[in-house]
């Protein structure tokens, strides 16, 4: 079972080359792009960017026009994003325990953060999502797609992670106070891990499913 010591050190130690490799993502990814540019329309309030990295998503959640803030565990990765953008804040911190208030946002992004928890752990941090999100609140939750119902390990190039099947996630988000608005699903590039690419929008509260193709 990995800890969350493990993970934070494990980020750490690549933290330089995570920046390098990922600080620029974005300008390939026309889909993510997509679905980031939804959830700043739909979105109204304070939004945390949990597991932020370097800050590379919070930036780009700020030029939507959003009032953006990114939370790491790692503080070499909030170091990093507080030298490359220094007009947001980041702050050092865990899913699992939030230091922030009762409905205080209006959305939350976790872009490929929670593929490193502990399956048995992931209630725990849906529960965190659902109190800090005000009724009506918008998540994205980006990860690695599996086929089996049961998430599957794999070693990952920082530490070990997991694969998940979308309607797996959807059912324990729904048991967390959720409702699926949309997703997005695509096939993996050339120079990624040979694991399709999903991204779920969900609303604290009842709502309707659509499929983004």
């Amino acid at each position: 079972m990995i800890e969350q010591s493990d993970t934070k050190a494990a980020y750490d130690a690549v933290a330089g080359l995570y920046a390098e490799l990922f600080g620029d993502v974005l300008k390939t990814l026309p889909m993510e792009r997509g679905v980031l540019a939804a959830f700043a329309e739909m979105t109204d309030g304070p939004v945390a960017d949990l597991g932020c990295g370097p800050g590379h998503l919070t930036a780009h959640l700020a030029g939507l026009g959003l009032d953006a803030f990114g939370v790491d565990l790692s503080p070499e990765m909030v170091a990093l994003a507080r030298k490359a953008h220094p007009d947001l804040r980041f702050d050092v911190g865990t899913m699992t325990a939030l230091d922030i208030e009762d409905g205080a946002l209006g959305g939350i992004l976790s872009s490929y953060s929670l593929i490193h928890t502990p399956p048995d752990d992931l209630p725990v941090v849906f529960a965190e999502f659902e109190r800090v999100l005000r009724q009506g609140g918008h998540l994205v939750l980006g990860f690695f797609a599996g086929d089996d119902p049961e998430p599957e390990p794999f070693d990952h190039k920082v530490t070990l992670a997991y694969r998940w099947s979308p309607d797996t996630l959807v059912v324990l988000l729904r048991h967390a106070g959720f409702t699926e608005i949309a997703r997005m699903r695509r096939e993996p590039h050339e120079d990624e891990r040979p694991f399709q690419h999903v991204h779920l929008l969900v609303r604290k509260g009842c709502g309707d499913t659509v499929q983004i193709p």
